[in-house]
């Protein structure tokens, strides 16, 4: 898999099922699953490029103690294909839909990884009502791109166009639409103020493709979500070392383990 920036198209570390359950979203044809019981729901959302077998590792301990919902956006495992580009703002909508298409009435921990965590605040903007805790894993960031530049703004913008060259030739990823071609960043409205964990990696490499990766890019990296989580206060920030971007791979116990302890902060509150 091509390394790049930790909101790059990640493609899915386990093979695409063909068992899951169906349902139509906005006229496209969408797989999920739907596992436990209970009062409190979960719902899983992959990163960019990812089906919902990247909640493969933690999955079946999550479902076993909550009401547990994973699915996989349009494009993505065997869910349809499209050649439309989608905005988060457009797959938070879909998760809202999803929502009444499976009977969830309840609000919802919106458990998010990577790309997915875009997806997570644009909801949480949008839909405040349909929410009640949110745990981001390893999140994309608006400003990722200006870590790098504030490391080395010549090396940072070589470094980007090569970036932006390779993901046009796999077509073109909503990433970069998001949040690279827009200056300034996008605005994200105001979330309200309800339990909030991030999980981030900052683990360092011998060999770092690219600033981003840097030991100065991953403090940075690690002290831009601290900043962020600590606007709630309820907010928890954790940073691994023993990670790399797909932390439900690497530390399962770790994602199982926060999870858990944000809802115990729901049910108190």
């Amino acid at each position: 898999m091509r390394i790049c920036l930790i909101f790059m198209l990640f493609v899915s570390f386990s093979p695409l099922a063909s068992d899951f359950n169906v349902v139509e979203i906005d006229g496209y044809k969408i797989e999920y699953e739907l596992a436990g019981k209970g009062d409190k729901v979960i719902l899983l959302e992959a990163g960019g490029g990812a089906s919902l077998r990247d909640w493969d590792p933690v999955f079946q301990a999550i479902s076993e103690k909550y009401k547990t919902i994973r699915y996989s956006r349009v494009g993505n495992g065997n869910s349809q294909k499209s050649d439309r580009h989608f905005t988060s703002i457009l797959y938070a909508e879909h998760v809202s839909s999803l929502l009444l298409a499976l009977d969830i009435k309840q609000p919802i921990t919106f458990v998010a990884h990577s790309y997915g965590g875009s997806i997570a605040r644009d909801f949480a903007a949008k839909y405040p009502s349909k929410l009640d805790s949110m745990l981001l894993v390893d999140p994309s960031s608006e400003h990722d791109v200006d870590i790098m530049r504030q490391l080395d703004l010549n090396k940072a913008n070589l470094e980007i166009e090569q970036i932006k060259l390779d993901d046009m030739k796999n077509g073109m990823s909503n990433v970069y639409l998001d949040f690279w071609s827009k200056r300034p960043l996008p605005d994200y409205p105001e979330i309200p103020d309800i339990p909030v964990t991030v999980i981030t990696s900052v683990r360092t490499m011998t060999n770092p493709p690219n600033l981003f990766f840097s030991d100065n890019g991953r403090k940075m990296w690690g002290e831009l979500w601290q900043d962020w989580v600590s606007e709630f206060p309820q907010g928890r920030s954790v940073l691994t070392k023993n990670s790399g971007h797909h932390i439900q791979f690497d530390e399962p116990e770790l994602v199982i383990k926060e999870l858990f302890l944000l809802m115990n902060n729901v049910t108190e509150n």
